[in-house]
């Protein structure tokens, strides 16, 4: 008898139902428009504080006048990969900018910050090698490991001891240290200096994702492993994201010539994608002027973090940890969660709720994110807000 196969689209369609059960579908939402700090929904304005546009720069216009002349002048996509002739002036121009912003010998573009991790982690690690990593990472740098076929080894959050009993478990395998700069969900900071010195201790190889700290900490922005002055050799692989503080698109890897070389040959999303469109790139390297030489925006995110918790302490509103613009408040429960979330949408803020499998379960949360474009103001009427929807 023939055996009958699982029909694979009926098992997506049953996840989904159980997801809808349990509180958890994600639903897909249109902005009609965007203004500053606010965004228009269903005709609707709103306060945005969903935003990961941290220096406020995604609607710059030093930026969109960099992208425009290089589009009209050079067209919009790059046309092929960038080894196949899509590698572009400007493409080298930005990987030659952020080598010098966060002090590596070389930089290199891709499409993603997901094929970034990807990228780099399967040319690096092979199916004998051991990958140590914070419980808490993005995924990205989970799937990396999983799609390199490495040992993959998890520790509680920013526990550096249990780190070193991960990496003692396997001592004669090379091994990768990957965490997080700035921890997306929970907005906290890694202990990096600790991590880099138990790698070099250890002869494992440290990498960061500072996709939440670039432009946003250390000196003139250069990022979470900048502010604790770590330098390439104790951090030797560096990812960062170009659509977060930058607020443009893509990413990079920065590092050694060798380590970069090596990911020309070997990493598969850099070498089988077509480039980032090249306006694209000249953009990103208008916004990293701004965000190099315009500390006040640095300066004026700090004033509005401390206000931000300054106002919840003071109204018994939960926070994480967090001294960056991301800052989590603590529901617990999933339905609750998407409650709170509505009622600051019908007071006129756009705050969406974060539910499991992206955070723990029993840790639903409002990832609540703070922008250079805010005013003080709009963060006493968020507090406001949040302090008379969870009455």
């Amino acid at each position: 008898m023939t055996a009958v196969r699982p029909d694979l689209l009926a098992r997506v369609v049953e996840r989904g139902h159980r997801r809808a059960q349990e509180g958890l579908l994600r639903r897909l939402r249109t902005l009609d428009a965007v203004d500053g700090a606010a965004i228009h929904i269903g005709g609707r304005r709103l306060l945005n504080f969903a935003s990961n546009d941290y220096l406020g720069l995604a609607q710059h216009p030093a930026l969109i006048e960099a992208l425009a002349r290089a589009a009209r002048a050079g067209g919009v996509g790059a046309k092929a990969a960038h080894l196949l002739g899509g590698h572009r002036e400007e493409h080298a121009a930005l990987e030659a900018a952020l080598a010098r912003w966060t002090g590596r010998e070389r930089a290199l573009l891709f499409s993603t910050g997901y094929m970034a991790n990807l990228g780099a982690m399967s040319a690096l690690l092979d199916a004998h090698d051991l990958c140590v990593q914070d419980k808490l990472n993005h995924a990205s740098l989970l799937d990396g490991a999983r799609l390199a076929g490495c040992e993959l080894k998890r520790y509680p959050h920013a526990d550096v001891d249990a780190a070193q009993r991960q990496l003692d478990s396997r001592p004669a395998a090379a091994a990768l240290l990957a965490t997080d700069g700035v921890f997306s969900m929970d907005g906290d900071v890694a202990p990096l200096p600790a991590l880099a010195a138990l790698c070099k201790t250890h002869g494992a190889t440290l990498m960061v994702d500072d996709a939440h700290g670039l432009g946003v900490l250390g000196p003139d922005g250069a990022g979470s492993v900048a502010a604790v002055g770590l330098a390439q050799d104790d951090v030797p692989v560096l990812m960062a994201t170009l659509g977060k503080a930058l607020g443009v698109a893509g990413a990079f890897v920065a590092g050694s010539a060798a380590l970069i070389d090596g990911l020309v040959q070997n990493a598969r999303t850099y070498i089988y994608t077509t480039a980032m469109p090249p306006a694209l790139a000249a953009a990103t390297c208008a916004a990293i002027d701004i965000a190099r030489f315009e500390g006040w925006r640095r300066d004026r995110l700090r004033r509005l973090i401390a206000h931000f918790r300054h106002g919840a302490a003071a109204r018994g509103i939960a926070l994480i940890d967090s001294h960056t613009p991301i800052q989590p408040v603590l529901v617990g429960d999933s339905a609750a969660a998407l409650a709170l979330s509505a009622r600051l949408e019908a007071l006129g803020f756009y705050v969406p709720a974060v539910r499991p499998p992206t955070v723990p379960p029993g840790k639903a949360r409002l990832r609540l994110t703070l922008s250079a474009l805010h005013a003080e103001s709009d963060v006493e009427q968020v507090l406001q807000a949040l302090d008379a929807a969870r009455a």
